[in-house]
């Protein structure tokens, strides 16, 4: 995209089963097929003392009161008055805090992460502190750093659709969200020390664990103007492919089935106007395009690239009058600086990883600042996945459009021969992104529903596994708290024969929740990682008050969890087992 440097285990039950692909020449080749019983609660709860499960029993059964839920922040605040601050921090250490959150800082964690790795639990740091900002300082802020400055002087002359343009009413991006944190921009400086943040993320995960995972936000590492800009632009690139796709009969296919004829491309070209007959041939003359005769949406992809200023990415081709255009009439010098400086600290923190032999993991965002980040995700891929999967992208599969995005970024591995790296998500923006869509007047992105999320899910989770058959050098993290979805994953894992110490299938869940199925799975073998937030007490009340009010609904839901907690605690009252402590 841009040239500059940037970026034994009684749970297992063991059954014979065909070898599929390890030695496909031999049919007749036996391996030994792994099942995990979800219900043992001796092996999911091993790692934990009974306080740790009373605390576990106390904070779930707490979030299924609504009132308790929904003025959670005003009873925080109004414990803190009550008790004091250090009586405060230690109440909430003995139960919301303590139950989803690590610790202070990246010596406190260290204990928690060498008990779950004891226990076959990795973990992906992630510093989980936000500002605690009113509803209307965040809608200011959103406003003031996705506005540009020409959008400002001249409100109205830019041709920018709806969707990827800043609206007050849906400033504040934490509203509707499930599980993720939220920056908004303030300036450079504090992008400046939310990547020492990260780097010291990064640290703390080489020096912990090994194999690690760190997770960052592209919207913590630059003014997101940015990302909803060059969102625009590679969404107006692909429709208009979609459209040339069309005119020669070709819609209504998967994204890596649309092959335009190159010389009937160039006359479509010419006709609409696109550039001049020079430009044209020039486009496609590199090495590789189009040199089949054809023109995919990868090689098309590739035609947005080269550009020495950043700006001068941000041209999109105007139908109307056959012209490529500026999507903005100008930019500012220090808005070219800006964009510069977040591809510039995006470097950094893959170098980083690199060098302290983390992994890094790129959250998924609103899907107005999803294809940028998914394009910058990807070209850091191009750079630091050659030698093993460094750097991972988040797809989120209550998208309508993830199928194809999974798919055209695997060809894009498999033909430049990199390791590609994903974590399946379901998503975490579905009630903003709908109601959105709906108030501002786009299509709505979202899966109809959730058995349609179901369904994608697995659909890009067995294409990918599909891939890691082939050639080995896909990964994927199936984080997912869904209890059919993991054995889902297992059983196509037993179908290909690929085994857990292959390290190319990782699980993942949020630290405190589903150990019942995050434990088992370590101990028998899997790599499996708990999203460990981290920070101190105070700072991470917001993301705690919206954990609250987010996991209501998985809560009310978590009857089973809840069971299997009390049924463990009685069987080891039973034997005798009350001051039980995990020996490790």
């Amino acid at each position: 995209l841009i040239n500059a440097q940037l970026v034994e285990c009684t749970v297992v039950k063991a059954v014979q089963a065909d070898l599929i692909s390890q030695t496909k020449n031999n049919t007749d080749a036996q391996t030994r097929k792994i099942a995990i019983d979800f219900d043992n609660t001796h092996e999911a709860y091993k790692s934990k003392d009974n306080i740790e499960l009373l605390r576990s029993l106390l904070v779930f059964k707490l979030c299924t009161f609504d009132f308790l839920v929904d003025k959670n922040k005003e009873l925080m605040d109004l414990s803190k008055k009550v008790f004091g601050k250090r009586l405060f921090e230690r109440l909430m250490k003995m139960t919301f805090y303590g139950q989803f959150v690590a610790g202070e800082d990246h010596n406190s964690i260290k204990p928690l992460i060498h008990k779950n790795q004891a226990f076959g639990v990795g973990s992906v740091l992630d510093y989980s502190v936000e500002e605690d900002l009113t509803q209307e300082e965040a809608e200011k802020k959103e406003m003031d750093s996705c506005v540009s400055e020409a959008e400002k002087e001249s409100p109205g002359v830019d041709h920018r659709e709806k969707k990827y343009k800043a609206h007050r009413q849906f400033g504040d991006r934490r509203g509707g969200v499930v599980s993720a944190r939220t920056y908004f921009y303030a300036d450079e400086a504090k992008c400046d020390a939310q990547m020492e943040t990260f780097l010291n993320c990064i640290k703390a995960s080489g020096g912990a664990s090994v194999d690690g995972f760190s997770a960052v936000k592209m919207t913590a590492l630059g003014r997101p103007q940015f990302l909803l800009q060059f969102s625009e632009v590679l969404v107006k690139w692909r429709r208009f492919f979609n459209l040339l796709a069309a005119q020669q009969g070709k819609s209504g296919m998967d994204a890596l089935e649309q092959k335009l004829e190159l010389e009937q491309l160039k006359e479509s070209l010419t006709k609409l106007g696109v550039g001049n007959k020079d430009d044209i041939e020039n486009w496609f003359t590199g090495e590789k395009l189009g040199s089949s005769g054809t023109i995919d949406l990868l090689d098309w992809n590739s035609l947005i690239n080269d550009r020495t200023k950043i700006s001068n990415l941000l041209v999109i081709p105007n139908v109307e009058n056959g012209q490529l255009e500026p999507l903005l009439r100008k930019f500012t010098v220090e808005e070219e600086k800006q964009m510069k400086r977040m591809l510039q600290r995006v470097d950094v923190l893959a170098k980083h990883a690199v060098d302290n032999g983390v992994r890094l993991m790129v959250d998924a965002e609103q899907t107005y600042f999803q294809p940028a980040i998914s394009r910058l995700t990807l070209e850091m891929q191009r750079i630091f996945n050659r030698e093993k999967p460094i750097i991972f992208n988040t797809y989120q599969c209550y998208l309508k459009e993830a199928y194809d995005n999974v798919s055209v970024d695997v060809e894009l591995s498999r033909r430049e021969g990199w390791y590609f790296g994903a974590k399946l998500v379901r998503g975490a923006y579905m009630y903003q992104e709908r109601s959105r869509a709906e108030e501002i007047g786009y299509e709505d992105p979202i899966n109809p529903d959730y058995e349609a999320t179901n369904r994608m899910y697995h659909k890009c989770l067995e294409f990918v596994l599909e891939e890691i058959d082939h050639n080995r050098k896909a990964n994927v993290m199936v984080a997912s708290h869904n209890e059919d979805t993991v054995k889902f994953t297992l059983g196509k894992m037993n179908e290909m024969g690929l085994s857990p110490t292959e390290k190319k299938v990782y699980f993942g869940q949020l630290l405190g929740m589903c150990d019942q199925i995050s434990f088992p799975l370590g101990q028998a073998g899997f790599p499996v990682y708990k999203y460990v937030p981290y920070g101190p007490v105070n700072e991470v009340i917001p993301y705690l008050s919206r954990r609250a009010l987010e996991n209501r609904g998985f809560m009310k839901g978590s009857q089973r969890e809840r069971s299997l907690l009390w049924k463990e605690l009685k069987r080891r009252l039973l034997n005798g087992q009350i001051l039980y402590k995990p020996v490790y």
